[in-house]
């Protein structure tokens, strides 16, 4: 998809702004927002984000999923979480990039951001080492929610690039068996699906 607002809303009739796979197979996820495809030249950003500690990118992420969101018609979440890192890769790369875009998200949405509400139990394999089969199998079962406090709520989860949607999936259906109403993911970039 072109630059500007990707979101999948499964309540629509409206066909044109789903993906074949999300067709075929209905995410756990109620509301996808991405900022542009995985390409050049903001592939570069978030390489440095997520590689490199550029965290500078992270708030320009934010700034302007504010604002795609603010055009999208999507309801505000009652919190915004990151996808969380098992403890290991946290210790390695030093930093959460998902966090570095959760916290300014949050505060340019006035909702709170907990990056502790959601943990990563299992220390998984690399995502981009697997086809989609196997990347869901990776994460089915690799995120905890830690408090009783999601019932009812609508949870922004927040990831610096999607890919096939595996991870995502994953954490809204561990946050909708905790209780969460919906899952919306604010995504800054995602690849292409062409």
């Amino acid at each position: 998809m072109p630059l500007g607002v990707e979101y999948v809303r499964r309540e629509r009739e409206d066909v044109r702004m789903h993906c074949a796979e999300c067709l075929d197979n209905p995410p756990a996820f109620n509301d996808t927002l991405t900022l542009a495809d995985y390409r050049a030249p903001l592939d570069t950003l978030a390489v440095e984000l997520k590689f490199r500690g550029q965290l500078t990118a992270s708030a320009e992420f934010a700034r302007h999923l504010r604002s795609k969101f603010e055009d999208s018609g999507l309801l505000t979440s009652d919190v915004i979480v990151p996808v969380s890192l098992s403890a290991k890769r946290l210790i390695e790369r030093g930093y959460n990039q998902a966090l570095a875009i959760a916290r300014p998200l949050a505060r340019r949405l006035h909702v709170p951001a907990d990056a502790t509400l959601l943990t990563r139990k299992i220390d998984t394999a690399q995502q981009s080492k697997f086809d989609v089969d196997a990347r869901r199998r990776n994460v089915a079962n690799a995120f905890d929610v830690q408090r009783d406090i999601i019932r009812g709520k609508h949870i922004g989860v927040v990831d610096d690039v999607m890919t096939s949607g595996a991870t995502l999936g994953a954490l809204a259906r561990t946050l909708k068996l905790a209780g969460a109403r919906r899952a919306t993911n604010f995504v800054a970039l995602r690849t292409p699906q062409d």
